[in-house]
């Protein structure tokens, strides 16, 4: 009987007459459902409040005072096309424009040969290429003065390149990597390209795992040698990647700064002759001297040009999908 009474007796705990049993009122479900739906965008609300500060607002800010005479010290009138104008006339300009216009054009194909030639090589699972793979990143961590000064150690007159090579007699004097106007561009594209290896090549490896092997199984029974699998299952695989990278690589390049800033230490080589886009807006951006409504004008030129080269990478990418 007490087994029965404790039994009847947890019944009538969980009755619905019981205050705490009762279900929810309309009110509460609301309050509920409410809460659910709102709880997700309260998370991504702080990163939101931070894009749009520093991203949104800054970007329309900077459209507004391209139209502008503003500085540092003053806000700046309304003066219209008068800064695109003036840009136009500016023989630093067109010095900067050529410079990034080579940039994209000698470091993108490298940036997007290289290191899937590379991940090709290193996409085993074995101890050794998985020191190899970390070798290559390495340098992508690394900051970008600590490069510089290693380069510009390298490089210098009385570094250990010239040494070696005035050692080996393959030269007379030193090459002069720091301070000609062509060397110092060219020595600073080496430098973008052997950082941005081992950054690409493991997109290059992510988008090579998921290459089915029967592909290559399939290319193999038919005669196809190592190149041939390259050619006709590897760069077909990762075609999507290939762009991605393309498109990446090019406003990078376009938007080269710390490699020259670096190397020639602020001046921009010899005359200032290898100025970039990005130096210019530096320059003239910064400062008690700062223009900024120049310099915003110059970040409009600039969003114009990388945008017309990922348009002209699409059209070329389409029609060569088409034929």
């Amino acid at each position: 009987m007490g087994q029965i009474d404790s039994i009847i007796a947890r019944s009538g705990d969980s009755s619905p007459d019981r205050p705490d049993a009762r279900p929810r009122s309309g009110a509460g479900r609301r309050r509920a459902s409410l809460g659910t739906v709102l709880a997700p965008y309260l998370f991504v609300l702080p990163a939101f409040a931070i894009v749009f500060i520093f991203v949104i607002v800054a970007a329309l800010n900077t459209f507004r005072l391209a139209f502008t005479d503003s500085t540092l010290l003053k806000p700046g009138k309304f003066i219209g096309l008068r800064n695109f104008v003036s840009i136009f006339h500016n023989d630093y300009f067109w010095t900067a424009l050529l410079n990034s216009t080579l940039y994209v054009v000698c470091v993108v194909p490298f940036m997007v040969i290289l290191p899937l030639i590379l991940a090709n090589l290193v996409k085993g699972n074995s101890r050794a290429m998985g020191f190899f793979r970390t070798s290559f990143y390495t340098p992508v961590v690394m900051s970008a003065v600590v490069v510089g000064m290693i380069w510009t150690n390298l490089l210098d007159p009385k570094g250990l390149v010239n040494s070696v090579l005035e050692s080996l007699h393959i030269i007379h004097s030193p090459i002069p990597f720091l301070s000609d106007r062509w060397l110092i561009l060219f020595t600073s594209m080496f430098i973008t390209i052997w950082l941005g290896l081992g950054y690409y090549m493991v997109i290059y490896l992510t988008a090579l795992a998921n290459i089915d092997d029967a592909l290559y199984e399939a290319a193999s029974l038919d005669g196809a040698g190592p190149f041939r699998q390259f050619i006709h299952v590897t760069i077909p695989g990762v075609r999507s990647t290939i762009v991605l990278i393309m498109m990446l690589s090019t406003i990078a390049a376009f938007r080269v700064f710390n490699e020259i800033y670096v190397l020639t230490n602020g001046t921009a080589g010899p005359g200032g002759e290898d100025i970039t886009m990005s130096m210019l807006i530096q320059k003239e951006g910064t400062g008690i001297q700062a223009r900024t409504g120049y310099a915003s004008a110059l970040s409009l030129i600039v969003l114009v040009v990388v945008g017309a080269l990922l348009v002209l990478q699409q059209i070329v990418q389409r029609r060569g999908e088409d034929s």
